[in-house]
């Protein structure tokens, strides 16, 4: 236990480290952005005079360091600017928009998990049987097919074809948790099967290996019950797929950004839309830093998952 809470502590440690980093790449990228915050802000007709009282009071012609600077003591007072007018604050518009991407994430992470033990399981179970030689072809479809693409065939088939759900928006489960699993059934589906796909596959791997080693053999000869076996051969097999499950749940923060904005969606996705098309700089580097951070802590609280499964890392 004092292993675990030391790796963890350093895990936690590095946040802030990371986050400065994260904070820094953002900013820099979007200092480069063409569109004149000025213009935005105060229109077409406004004289070149006023454009340039406008970049005295925000500090617009201060050096990179003392923006950015300028721009860490804003994050820590949760200050991430204005928007375009009408003028609304970034961190609200993000508040309001942000629970529904991690609603879908969360709906396509859950869908995910589920339907890779599934298949992993089954297929490594009934190895090089019809039932894993499909699940084989199942995935190395369900890996090629983009999300976007994916939504859009659900839509056609399931919404317009077959009206069995909305090819769009959004009901608050606080108004209806029916009206919201209709309405976010096709895009956590869309979002979740290719992440479903690779990791059965990579599920698959880790209980074949599991199933070949002696441990295996020794319980099903002394007589163990099959259940039995297979749960502690999955919990095993589990720990390689924890590895990568980080990086898949970037994966799904990023596709639901997509996903959002293909089924009409109030979340995240919206608000990057809105900002890149309307020039908007300042709600997109808040959208994009919150994103960022967001998958930033899942990894952290992944590695630390990965530290609670499997003991032997401890005593690195």
């Amino acid at each position: 236990m004092v292993a675990f809470l030391r790796l963890a502590l350093r895990r936690v440690a590095m946040m802030p480290v990371m986050i400065l980093g994260i904070a820094l790449l953002v900013f820099v990228v979007l200092q480069f952005s063409p569109v004149d915050p000025a213009f935005n802000a105060l229109g077409e007709s406004a004289s070149p005079e006023a454009r340039a009282a406008f970049a005295e009071a925000n500090g617009l012609d201060d050096p990179l360091p003392v923006r950015y600077v300028h721009f860490l003591g804003q994050l820590l007072h949760f200050d991430l600017g204005m928007t375009v007018p009408p003028s609304q604050p970034v961190f609200d518009r993000i508040t309001a928009a942000f629970p529904l991407t991690v609603q879908l994430t969360f709906l396509g992470l859950i869908l995910a998990v589920v339907l890779a033990v599934l298949f992993g399981v089954t297929g490594a179970m009934y190895r090089d049987r019809w039932p894993d030689q499909l699940f084989r072809v199942l995935s190395m479809a369900g890996v090629a097919i983009p999300s976007f693409w994916l939504g859009v065939l659900l839509i056609q088939q399931f919404a317009l074809n077959t009206p069995v759900f909305p090819t769009g928006g959004y009901t608050n489960p606080a108004d209806s948790f029916s009206g919201w699993l209709t309405t976010m059934a096709l895009p956590a589906i869309s979002l979740a099967l290719p992440v479903s796909a690779s990791l059965a596959r990579l599920v698959r791997t880790s209980m074949v290996a599991e199933l070949d080693r002696d441990y295996v053999r020794t319980a099903r000869g002394n007589g163990l019950p099959p259940l039995l076996v297979i749960r502690s051969v999955l919990r095993n097999a589990l720990v390689t797929p924890l590895t990568v499950l980080g990086i898949k749940v970037g994966y799904l923060l990023s596709g639901a950004v997509v996903i959002e904005a293909i089924f009409d969606l109030p979340g995240m996705g919206k608000l990057i839309l809105e900002g890149v098309t309307g020039g908007d700089v300042a709600l997109v580097q808040g959208t994009v830093l919150t994103i960022a951070i967001a998958f930033l802590v899942v990894n952290v609280i992944v590695d630390l998952l990965y530290l609670l499964v499997n003991p032997r890392i401890r005593t690195v």
